[in-house]
């Protein structure tokens, strides 16, 4: 298994052809260097495909996901910090398309 002890959203789109060398780039001009046991997450304008580069301390993993339907739900860019920090509930919760940033709302059920 591949250990990740942390997740960063990238806010900004990528150009999903961008393959692991490119997105590493982006996250050494972000932040100057990129953690071992990390892993970032990108996604195309559209929404509807995600990228997440994983720095396993020996070399880079690759993995990508596309929708066939909907898109997913990812931050506005406009005003946004470029990259984002994910707990391990909103990163599965965002792979299959729910609304991640509001999981600590949908955790329980209030009265209206």
């Amino acid at each position: 298994m591949i250990r990740i002890d942390a997740m960063w959203l990238a806010a900004e789109p990528i150009d999903m052809r961008a393959g692991a060398e490119r997105l590493l780039a982006r996250v050494v001009q972000v932040f100057g260097v990129a953690q071992a046991h990390h892993g970032y997450l990108f996604a195309n304008a559209r929404g509807t495909r995600i990228k997440l580069l994983v720095h396993d301390g020996f070399g880079l993993w690759c993995a990508a996901r596309r929708l066939n339907a909907g898109r997913f739900i990812w931050p506005s860019t406009t005003g946004a910090t470029p990259l984002l920090s994910l707990t391990a509930a909103q990163f599965d919760a965002l792979v299959l398309g729910l609304p991640w940033q509001r999981l600590p709302e949908l955790c329980s059920i209030t009265r209206a």
